[in-house]
């Protein structure tokens, strides 16, 4: 089942627990076999920067349950036995944060009678702020201004979607997982934000966002034969990984959005989210053991 709702978005944008199922209720009750951050990524054939945030230890010493909650990159490319394999995971819910064409262009065929909850928003992405000018490349410090630039946008631009995906994970209508086209700039603040709601210390959030260098390759956001990709592949690559890769700089920018809000990342959570004390409680008891 698919939900949409439309609006269209301005400004710079981004390239690239109640009633659980059974399978669910197995998966998150013991950590992946494999050892260190390679038990994160899902083993799936097609997989993009698929992976699970369970593991990680909370400030009061709690640990996020496994197979709960999972952040990915574009999921077109998944194969049946990929689909079977999450179907096995009984994941519920999609939050798509993908644009109206974006989804239109890699559509993500999920089987008949193993597909989720799929909530996603009909916009229209700018990218121009984004895109190289033939007639002057950027630097690389320039492209990386521009995408520290960017994050800050983000929570602003995707604040009703954020939003959303609490509202199902209150709802328990998880194990769930939540996507962009790379997994890594709105999926990458998706994650900071249900990350720092479950009280998972700063430094530990910002470990998981930087994982995306390990598993997504900057060159495969910019294989297409459109013009636009061809600017892409023009770049020098020090300048291509500051758009495509993820850095430090562009996570704190978020976070250094919350910290100035009046209570800090509390009081953004409850202000900006919804999140009262209450319902982070709630999510903290749902989501970590």
């Amino acid at each position: 089942m698919r939900i949409t709702t439309s609006f269209r978005v301005i400004g710079l944008a981004v390239l690239a627990a109640a009633a659980v199922p059974l399978a669910a209720n197995a998966l998150q009750q013991q950590a992946p076999a494999a050892q260190g951050e390679n038990a994160r990524l899902l083993p799936l054939q097609g997989g993009q920067n698929f992976r699970d945030l369970g593991g990680y230890r909370t400030r009061t010493g709690r640990t996020v349950r496994w197979g709960m909650l999972y952040r990915s990159g574009s999921m077109h490319f998944l194969t049946r036995a990929d689909f079977d394999y999450l179907a096995k995971r009984g994941i519920r819910t999609v939050c798509d944060f993908r644009s109206t064409s974006e989804r239109s262009t890699e559509p993500v065929a999920w089987p008949a009678g193993k597909a989720p909850r799929v909530l996603a928003d009909d916009y229209v992405m700018d990218t121009a702020a984004l895109a190289p000018r033939p007639d002057r490349p950027p630097s690389a410090a320039e492209a990386k201004a521009t995408m520290t630039a960017l994050y800050p946008q983000l929570l602003k631009q995707f604040n009703g979607q954020y939003r959303r995906m609490f509202g199902e994970l209150l709802a328990g209508r998880a194990p769930l997982a939540f996507n962009c086209t790379a997994g890594k700039d709105r999926t990458g603040v998706a994650a900071a934000l249900i990350l720092t709601a479950l009280d998972v210390p700063r430094e530990t959030v910002i470990q998981d966002y930087l994982l995306t260098n390990r598993y997504f390759d900057p060159r495969k956001a910019v294989q297409a034969d459109d013009q636009a990709s061809q600017a892409w592949r023009k770049l020098p690559m020090d300048v291509l990984k500051a758009y495509m890769a993820a850095d430090r700089a562009y996570i704190e920018a978020v976070f250094a959005v919350m910290d100035r809000h009046r209570g800090g990342a509390a009081g953004y959570l409850n202000d900006a989210l919804g999140l009262s004390p209450a319902k982070l409680a709630q999510l903290r008891k749902a989501y970590t053991r």
